[in-house]
């Protein structure tokens, strides 16, 4: 007899929650609300700064990152943390503190809506 038990998935709750974003371009027109939201998650990965950092966490070995492994792409800490603030804001990233470090993580839902929507159908 197995202990083995498999465990229900929530969703995301709080003011961290990510929402997917909006349809497939093909389904049908964007309202306002879901242009606006879609703009944001484009722009903030439109500068190749914010583009590098957002690669090298999702590319991280157990899909997560502390930002002392990714800060080496050219610009000073501060910038760093100011491009990873504007991926966590257009809910691109995740993020929890462990002691000194914060360690981000990419947000798997609103990648996987990112996909539909380039999607043709």
């Amino acid at each position: 007899m197995s202990n083995v038990k498999a465990l229900p998935l929530l969703e995301p709750k709080g003011p961290d929650a990510v929402a997917p974003c909006c349809p497939p371009l093909s389904e049908r027109p964007f309202t306002a609300e879901e242009a606006e939201r879609t703009a944001r998650m484009f722009k903030a990965l439109g500068d190749p700064v914010r583009l590098r950092l957002f690669s090298a966490v999702a590319s991280h070995e157990g899909g997560e990152a502390c930002v002392c492994d990714i800060s080496d792409v050219g610009v000073s800490q501060p910038t760093v943390s100011h491009h990873l603030k504007k991926l966590k804001e257009a809910g691109l990233l995740t993020s929890e503190r462990r002691g000194t470090w914060v360690y981000y993580r990419v947000e798997p839902s609103v990648v996987a809506a990112m996909g539909q929507l380039l999607a043709v159908r």
